[in-house]
């Protein structure tokens, strides 16, 4: 576990920036996402009572939703990641759900994708909780610490782990001169502005991947599990930076 958390640019609890740094990244590309010093789900984003806004007030907020496609996931362990950077090496999330096929939809704002949701059942989360992978605890985090998912190809993705084995087994079929992103997905991007496809990566068979524009394009980014009173997850959500208080009006 710890070999791929370190292949892949970032250790546990290792600050937002020092992340950036180790995998050759800007740090002035990645918003200051956690400042106090007891570290909470809110303090890493302003903009997790977004779900409770009504249209109304999405719409006040320039904030619109777009509904994609539902993602199958057959064993219901999910992977966040970007997936032009990940491969079969990439763990899936701590939290596992019940398998199934859910809807995922993408919150826009300012020409951007601001958030990126996989909803599996209906309802307001009353409680947030970060999402890790095994090897992470998030109370060992402090001040502007976080643990999320370094984005390269400016993409953002859920999928079931089984998915990322299938599409991983369709890129080392390409040819030298070939890459996934040109040569395969660019089509399928198209008809959607570049944002977003709900991807097959082979024909015929119903294992999907959702992916979307990550926000501003490259950095770190965390993902948050909304959950109800009984402590079962509602959502998945990550969060690209695009926002401040759940509000997508451009500051003045």
């Amino acid at each position: 576990m710890s070999g791929w958390l370190e292949r892949f640019g970032y250790s546990l609890g290792r600050r937002a920036g020092g992340v950036l740094r180790s995998i050759g990244l800007a740090a002035a590309v990645v918003p200051s996402l956690a400042t106090a010093a007891q570290w909470d789900p809110s303090q890493a984003s302003s903009n997790l009572g977004i779900f409770a806004l009504s249209d109304a007030q999405l719409e006040e907020r320039k904030i619109t939703v777009t509904p994609i496609g539902e993602l199958e996931l057959p064993t219901g362990e999910i992977i966040a990641c970007d997936p032009l950077i990940s491969d079969t090496e990439m763990p899936a999330l701590s939290r596992r759900v019940k398998p199934g096929r859910y809807p995922v939809s993408l919150l826009e704002a300012q020409g951007r994708v601001a958030i990126s949701v996989l909803r599996f059942k209906p309802g307001t989360p009353v409680r947030w909780e970060l999402a890790t992978v095994p090897g992470q605890d998030a109370s060992t985090l402090k001040g502007d610490e976080i643990f999320g998912y370094p984005v390269d190809a400016g993409l953002g993705s859920f999928m079931d782990k089984t998915a990322m084995a299938l599409m991983s087994g369709e890129q080392d079929k390409l040819k030298a001169e070939q890459n996934y992103y040109d040569d395969v997905l660019a089509a399928e991007f198209a008809p959607n502005q570049d944002r977003f496809v709900m991807h097959h990566p082979v024909a015929g068979n119903p294992l999907n991947i959702a992916m979307f524009w990550s926000g501003w394009g490259d950095g770190f980014y965390p993902s948050f599990w909304g959950l109800d009173a009984a402590g079962e997850p509602l959502l998945l959500m990550t969060d690209f930076g695009v926002l401040e208080n759940a509000d997508g009006r451009e500051s003045q």
